[in-house]
């Protein structure tokens, strides 16, 4: 098949998976082209079957305060469509990505028949997609997909509560992961530069936004630290820094925590890490957890949203509530604890096999297959 995936290019798990499913899939034999308005940052060096086409954003329009990217991104996609044959549009997220696919198909009308295919990730139905100013687009962009994939069981269930579509079909199909890239192993290549001999290593990884709550993951380690040797290792940017800095100041554990900023490939980081943070306010999925475990790493987490269909509470990891930092940080104590940590590490690796790209690959496969009616 040839297939098209739009999706956003910068740090975080839709960006991530897309990529992943598309390389994925060329692996397989299938010919991919990726259209966004960058190189998607898990995009690294040459991919045989993989073709990337960027979204022209040059153009300056005097009567526009603002440039109009989802218009020029139908534009990209109706031309790459066409010229490449495309069988399938794959969107992910359904503002603005499934709003342009629908217009590129519909000037595709009578020249080429071209199947969209959205997937939705999470802040596209819960915040984007709920606000007011583009509810109903998101609703219609959603119901005139050829097809709708959400990637756990609550983002499906919240998607037909809030758009008031029960009677429409979403097939839920989760996020996945490289075995061959995520997997535990006793020599982390990195550790002795992140932590000194006989500290343990605790992890977070996000985009910085506030709903990741990432002063509560210091507020964590604060307390972790006075009991347990340990250093603080922070992946990633984003709006919440400044505070989250300030927070590390108030409490005085500076000289204990390592920003490292954003990383393309973060297997390695999280095969030096002991325990992974993850006090999220919201969670349509949480693929940092997943990849975490996949490299033998327990997780503390918020008890919302996706989350426990990823994290198994009591095995793999602790879930809790929102907010209740001295309770995550008991539960992060515990886990550290040698022969607990040893039984969490184990379950994690084994319950993330759960979503082996070999098991979850194919269910896009024959969903496209459905839809193409093949």
């Amino acid at each position: 098949m040839r297939i098209g995936i739009t999706c956003y290019p910068t740090y975080g798990g839709s960006g991530a998976v897309a990529t992943e499913l598309g390389l994925e899939l060329a692996r397989r034999g299938h010919e991919i082209h990726l259209i966004s308005y960058a190189s998607p940052f898990r995009l690294r060096g040459f991919a045989e079957n993989v073709y990337f086409h960027e979204v022209d954003l040059s153009g300056t329009y005097p009567l526009l305060e603002y440039f109009p990217y989802s218009l020029a991104l139908a534009v990209k996609q109706e031309e790459v469509a066409l010229r490449e044959r495309l069988d399938i549009l794959h969107v992910h997220y359904a503002i603005p990505h499934a709003t342009a696919a629908f217009l590129a198909r519909e000037m595709l009308r009578g020249r080429h028949d071209l199947k969209v295919v959205t997937t939705l990730h999470g802040t596209d139905i819960t915040l984007v997609g709920q606000e007011r100013s583009f509810y109903t687009v998101a609703k219609f962009s959603i119901e005139r997909s050829d097809a709708v994939t959400a990637v756990s069981e609550y983002l499906r269930e919240e998607t037909q509560r809030a758009f008031l579509c029960e009677g429409c079909r979403i097939d839920v199909i989760p996020n996945f992961i490289n075995p061959k890239e995520y997997y535990p192993s006793a020599e982390a290549r990195c550790r002795s530069s992140l932590a000194p001999e006989g500290a343990r290593v605790l992890m977070h990884i996000s985009n910085f936004r506030p709903v990741k709550r990432v002063p509560d993951v210091v507020r964590v380690f604060a307390e972790v630290r006075k009991r347990v040797p340990s250093v603080l290792v922070l992946v990633g940017d984003g709006p919440e820094r400044p505070q989250t800095e300030a927070e590390i100041e108030r409490l005085g554990i500076a000289e204990h925590v390592r920003f490292l900023g954003k990383v393309d490939a973060v297997a390695d980081l999280l095969r030096a890490a002991d325990l992974f943070l993850l006090p999220s306010e919201s969670e349509s999925f949480g693929l940092g957890a997943l990849e975490a475990m996949a490299c033998g790493v327990p997780v503390v987490a918020s008890r919302v949203g996706g989350i426990p269909e990823v994290v198994v509470d009591g095995e793999t990891g602790i879930l809790l509530p929102v907010g209740d930092v001295d309770a995550m940080a008991e539960a992060a104590v515990e886990l550290l604890e040698p022969k607990r940590w040893q039984l969490a590490s184990e379950a994690a690796v084994r319950h993330s096999r759960t979503f082996d790209e070999a098991k979850i690959v194919p269910l896009y496969e024959e969903l496209y297959r459905q839809v193409l009616d093949l």
